[in-house]
Parts: C-alpha cells; sequence; structure tokens
C-alpha cells in the first residue's frame, strides 16, 4: 500500500492510494481516491513489474488525461473503475418505496468535503461531509484481500485476492423529511467493454446473509462471450445499524444500466479525468428499502457492501457444515432403509432355516 505515489510537494487534501498485488507473471493495481467523488480504479498488467506514475502538476490540475499512467502501458490487459457519484433522497410520504417523484436535489459526492485517508493493515477509509450541512457524514471502507474468503460482518460477502471490498454507510445525516429513504448511484467504466449488464444469481443457501437467496453481478463481457472481465457484485441487502442484527437487514433494489454522459463522469472524477482518454461509462442506482421498512431517520444510519474485482466473480457454494447436515438429513433414512431391508431378509431367512415340516404319508 502506497500513498500518493511519487509525491514530494503539496497535495491540497488530494489522496491517492495505490495498492500492488503482485502474481507470479501479472499485477493488480487499486487505485482509491477522494479527489472529486470517491473512485475506485482497477488495472490488471501482465507482467510482475508494472508501475504507477503520477504527474502530480496536470493531475492536480484535473484538465487533462494521461497524468495517471500504469507503465510499460503496453502490459495493461483491462482495467475498470467505479465512481461513486450521487447520493439521492426523496419524500416517500405514501411509504411506497417507489423513487419516482418526490426528489430532493442530490448530494454531488464531488462536493463534499473529504478527510484525509485513515490507512490500517489492508483497509482504507474516507469520509466526507455535504459543505453546506453541520452534521452527518458518508464513509467508504476499502478492503483488499491476500487471498480468498468471506467479509466478517454482514452480508458476508464471498471474496477473492482478485476483489475488493467496499462498504458504504450514512451516519447521522440530517433528512430532509420525516418519511426520506435514499438511493446511491454507481457510475462504471472500462477500458475494452462497458459494463452495461446486470446478471442475477439465485442460491438455495442463506447460511451466511440470512433470507438472502439472489447476488447481483455488474459485469463486464464482450458480445456473445460468456468470459467476464469486470465485475460489481452486491447482495440486495442493507443494514439500519452499524452492529446490526438480523432484525436491522433491509431488502434494496437497483435500476438498470444506462449510458452516462462521458464528459460530465469525468469532470466529477480525478482518477477517471487522469487515466481515461476515451470513456463508455454506465450507470445505475442502487435503492434502500420496501414499503413499510423503517425509514431512515429512526437510526439515521444505513450500510451496503459491495465488491469489485478482475475477471470472474467469486461464486457461493455450499460450506461444510451445509454439506454434512445435507448428508445426515438426506443419508440417516437411506441408511435406515437397507438397514431394515437387510434386517428382514436374515430374520426371513433364519425363520426358513429353523422351521421343521411332518412327514406326510
Amino acid at each position: 500500500m502506497e500513498l500518493n505515489p511519487g509525491s514530494t510537494g503539496p497535495h491540497l487534501g488530494v489522496n491517492l492510494l495505490h495498492i500492488r498485488a503482485v502474481g507470479r507473471n501479472d499485477t493488480l493495481h487499486f487505485l482509491f481516491c477522494n479527489q472529486g467523488a470517491p473512485t475506485l480504479l482497477l488495472v490488471h498488467t501482465n507482467v510482475s513489474s508494472s508501475i504507477v506514475t503520477v504527474n502530480w502538476t496536470l493531475f492536480l490540475a484535473r484538465n487533462t488525461s494521461g497524468s495517471l499512467k500504469i507503465e510499460p502501458e503496453s502490459s495493461v490487459l483491462y482495467s475498470t473503475a467505479v465512481v461513486f457519484s450521487r447520493l439521492w433522497e426523496y419524500n416517500d410520504l405514501n411509504d411506497t418505496a417507489d423513487p419516482t417523484s418526490g426528489f430532493f436535489p442530490p448530494y454531488e459526492l464531488q462536493d463534499f468535503i473529504w478527510s484525509p485517508l485513515n490507512l490500517s493493515d489492508m483497509t482504507a477509509l474516507l469520509c466526507g461531509a455535504n459543505a453546506t450541512s453541520i452534521s452527518g457524514s458518508i464513509c467508504f471502507q476499502l478492503s483488499v484481500f491476500e487471498m480468498g474468503g468471506r467479509g466478517l460482518s454482514w452480508p458476508h460477502l464471498l471474496h477473492t485476492a482478485n476483489s475488493s471490498q467496499v462498504k458504504v454507510w450514512l451516519d447521522g445525516m440530517l433528512p430532509r423529511a420525516n418519511n426520506s429513504r435514499f438511493l446511491l448511484e454507481l457510475q462504471a467504466v472500462s477500458e475494452s467493454y462497458p459494463l452495461s449488464r446486470v446478471e442475477v444469481h439465485q442460491s438455495i443457501d442463506d447460511e451466511y446473509t440470512p433470507s438472502v437467496f439472489k447476488v447481483f453481478q455488474w459485469v463486464s463481457a464482450p458480445n456473445s462471450i460468456s468470459d467476464i472481465l469486470g465485475f460489481v457484485q452486491w447482495k440486495p441487502v442493507a443494514y439500519r445499524h452499524s452492529n446490526p442484527s438480523l432484525e436491522d437487514a433491509m431488502p434494496c433494489r437497483h435500476s438498470d444500466p444506462h449510458p452516462q454522459n462521458s464528459e460530465a463522469m469525468a469532470a466529477s472524477s480525478g482518477v477517471i479525468r487522469a487515466f481515461y482518454s476515451q470513456l463508455k461509462p454506465f450507470g445505475l442506482n442502487v435503492s434502500f428499502g420496501l414499503a413499510g421498512d423503517p425509514f431512515y431517520i429512526n437510526t439515521k444510519f444505513l450500510s451496503w457492501t459491495v465488491l469489485v474485482g478482475i475477471g470472474s466473480p467469486p461464486t457461493d457454494s455450499f460450506s461444510p457444515v451445509v454439506i454434512t447436515i445435507m448428508a445426515i438429513g438426506l443419508g440417516t433414512p437411506l441408511v435406515l432403509v437397507l438397514l431394515g431391508g437387510m434386517w428382514v431378509c436374515m430374520r426371513k431367512r433364519t425363520m426358513e432355516s429353523t422351521m421343521t415340516y411332518e412327514p406326510i404319508n
């Protein structure tokens, strides 16, 4: 992990975090920045010696592409970036959780005042507040991983070493109406193929996230080819407390991805402007809560977790505990039937061998 790579002077409150994951014959670069809207950039190269170079004068000016590079440039296989661009709030007066009307002006996250990145072990925490607000914040916690596993807190997303996790939460922000609900706008761009579709994967196992049987994957893939190059993955659940219980879970929904204005996206994010020269961005909204769910004002807290990675998304499978329970549940009746059949056969043979007959005169 490296903060502000190559910087030797003042950086005007801008923090650029570079995390370099080195494989045997490739490298995965994670770049997380607070210049403008919070942005996570992932770049995959086919050499283990690729590096990040930053022209800090041009990078801070935010008016030209090419100030952020991965070198050698010919080694780049694929790149993708996710921008957390806006926070929408609407007045759900009739408690329908239908975000089609009642919207307040959005919170433009590029205009928030962001604190310096707080680094700890394999995580980075970024918090910001609206310049016109006197309370509350929105935070982004980035986590990277050296090996596969699961998140320690709900929803316990499955991850690999080729992915990163971003946990987003609102804490103490004053809603503009008693019946306010929120949506988070995400915009994504990739170098080769855009993240243009969302796939749904069903499961019969809710061991790690009780009552949640779906996983959504916003993916980038060539036309008519099943190989996925990059992804954004989440489970449709958010939480109303920082240390949630099952009762604090809240469903969430998403809109379909739609093309976005490339110039507006580049203007909102310093990383996008600096790295990409051509953009094909797509965006979607994630809305939190269904009809009848408590409103944000009840706890003034909301958290949601998403996974961003390169290659195919991790796929849930049954854990050894579930496999053992299923084996016992399905195997025990079968064993009893077999033992019962064997006992009947042995009993019948025993009766036949001991049976005597009277001679017939």
